[in-house]
């Protein structure tokens, strides 16, 4: 069973409803989404640009700090988890549709924590630590974005796309 199959279960209806969607997993759990309500949601937040823009954050920061980038990072700025579109979205209308689940509240906890962690890499960085910065980028950074990615995915397979 996938992960937002087993948090983000939006409702129970009857799989002959033609408003009802179903994912069958492997183990033959179904995840229940209402089409129009699945639709919607489509709508306010495009995942596959988000999942893009969190890549493209990791590519700049290794680019960063194997010197393959001039661009000046400002941590004070990369911290504030709410100044990206994705970030924007979980703090605004993501919150009103899915903020009652437990799964998402984990996205914007793991979503806040890349933040932090890639602010600590770009200060380390600037600070000429470039082997704490590496470190940091390879371990708890990378950790971080790969859960962000990990849950992004799993909202988009749990709306049906």
């Amino acid at each position: 069973m996938g992960f937002f199959s087993r948090l983000f279960k939006i409702r129970e209806q009857d799989p002959t409803s033609p408003d009802t969607t179903w994912a069958m997993e492997d183990n033959g759990s179904e995840l229940v989404l209402d089409a129009e309500y699945a639709s919607m949601l489509m709508t306010e937040i495009d995942i596959d640009a988000a999942i893009a823009s969190h890549e493209r954050w990791r590519l700049q920061l290794q680019d960063m700090v194997n010197g393959r980038s001039q661009e000046v990072m400002r941590p004070e700025r990369i911290c504030q988890d709410d100044r990206c579109d994705l970030g924007r979205w979980l703090y605004g209308t993501g919150r009103v549709r899915l903020g009652h689940y437990p799964a998402f509240d984990m996205l914007v906890a793991r979503h806040k924590y890349f933040h932090q962690q890639a602010a600590d890499v770009v200060t380390a960085f600037q600070a000429s630590e470039q082997q704490k910065a590496v470190q940091l980028l390879n371990s708890s950074c990378r950790h971080a974005s790969n859960q962000v990615l990990l849950l992004l995915k799993e909202l988009k397979r749990g709306l049906g796309r």
